[in-house]
């Protein structure tokens, strides 16, 4: 079989990858498996993607004929190092999941044992984690974590190590199942008991589950509506900011600063964000980290945070603030720029103490707003750094701080 054929029987028409395990939909077109379980799963698509009819039946049929050929194919073409794709098994179905919760209830060790299977489950396709979601398998494993409680970490012996490994189990898989946004919103409406074993997760659990609780969390208050905002407590913001700081994982680290954007603009959360020690830590990010996301993600932080009177004391109690800042502009991004440009103009405007604005004569911030009027940036990001210099042109009038050949972009009044 030549590489034309391959392309027309064997690749997956949706992303072009050989098909491990093809599927016939009710239109007749055969896809991989995988691939058309995130089409009308994920993505919640209704219709083929090929022919756009809607698909009345959403079954779909296991193409055993093109299976083996493909199998066949793989074992001819070994010597290309082409592996031999294993027979799927097949797709769970509610019965099964059923089965493996009432197992759970019988003790401890079949309640773990269990909770491996529902993550193997899981692990094998999106058909799987709607069909754990369909039959109560969620509320399941919310009952587990829920039960998740500080003194138990301290337990000796082998019951307490078994609740310790069946709640990050738990935690694991609600995690990988994607839940539905609507039921992620009856959990903040009606479940505060749950939210709370989270952020104990969040505080006593290993680098891990702490991960999987951050990015749990995300997902929770992307959907939850202003007044479930405005009423996180401060508990919670610390812990998040313990979390930024301990630097768990990359990925942590960034969903935990993409939550506080989410959080930061309602009610005193600026506050209690600054107050949970936050300015600091994102003040350290900045000097450890070149990587451009986090950068951004710490600037847009700090932004909303200097927007306070908390947040500017705390920034300028930091000595690398001003400095860490300035030193941005240019070398992450345009956004990274404009967020840097507009947190001096906070600054500028609300704290600028005589010993403040020598600071950044010193610390060659005056210096590198001259330089984005000479440079490409946007027309918002050259106006905001126009407007610092105006305000305190009478301060950094001629200084021997400016290099010459930037003098000529300082405004004189």
């Amino acid at each position: 079989m030549d590489e034309i054929e391959i392309s027309r029987h064997f690749l997956c028409p949706i992303s072009l990858q050989l098909m491990r395990d093809p599927v016939t939909i009710s239109t007749g077109i055969t896809y991989d498996r995988d691939s058309i379980e995130k089409w009308l799963f994920s993505c919640k698509k209704k219709a083929c993607p090929v022919t756009k009819q809607v698909l009345h039946d959403p079954d779909l049929t296991p193409n055993h004929t093109l299976r083996r050929l493909i199998q066949a194919w793989c074992t001819l073409n070994a010597s290309r190092g082409i592996e031999r794709i294993p027979t799927p098994k097949p797709p769970i179905d509610k019965t099964q999941i059923a089965k493996l919760l009432k197992d759970a209830k019988k003790s401890p060790e079949m309640q773990l044992k269990c909770l491996k299977r529902l993550r193997s489950i899981t692990l094998e396709g999106e058909r799987n984690r709607s069909c754990l979601e369909a039959a109560d398998a969620v509320e399941f494993l919310i009952s587990i974590i829920k039960s998740y409680d500080s003194t138990l970490l301290e337990a000796e012996g082998k019951e307490g190590s078994e609740f310790i490994k069946a709640s990050d189990e738990a935690l694991s898989i609600l995690y990988h199942i994607k839940v539905s946004e609507s039921f992620l919103r009856s959990i903040i409406s009606n479940d505060k008991e749950f939210l709370e074993s989270v952020v104990r997760v969040l505080k006593n659990g290993n680098y891990q589950s702490r991960a999987y609780a951050m990015m749990l969390l995300k997902d929770i208050f992307e959907v939850a509506d202003p007044i479930q905002l405005i009423s996180v407590t401060p508990e919670f913001f610390a812990e998040v900011v313990r979390t930024l700081r301990d630097q768990i994982s990359q990925q942590a680290s960034k969903t935990a600063l993409k939550l506080f954007v989410e959080l930061c603009p309602w009610g005193r959360n600026r506050i209690k964000t600054v107050e949970g020690g936050a300015v600091f830590v994102l003040i350290d990010l900045l000097l450890e980290t070149s990587e451009k996301r986090a950068s951004e993600l710490a600037l847009i932080v700090l932004y909303q945070l200097c927007g306070c009177a908390e947040g500017r004391a705390e920034f300028l109690k930091h000595g690398a603030g001003l400095a860490i800042v300035s030193k941005k502009i240019f070398r992450v991004s345009h956004v990274a720029s404009d967020r840097a440009v507009r947190i001096i103009s906070s600054i500028c405007r609300f704290s600028a103490t005589s010993r403040v604005l020598q600071e950044m004569l010193q610390f060659g911030v005056v210096a590198k707003l001259c330089l984005v009027l000479q440079v490409d940036s946007s027309y918002k990001t050259k106006e905001k750094a126009r407007e610092i210099l105006k305000l305190h042109s009478r301060v950094w009038r001629n200084p021997s701080c400016i290099p010459s050949n930037l003098l000529s972009s300082h405004p004189s009044s």
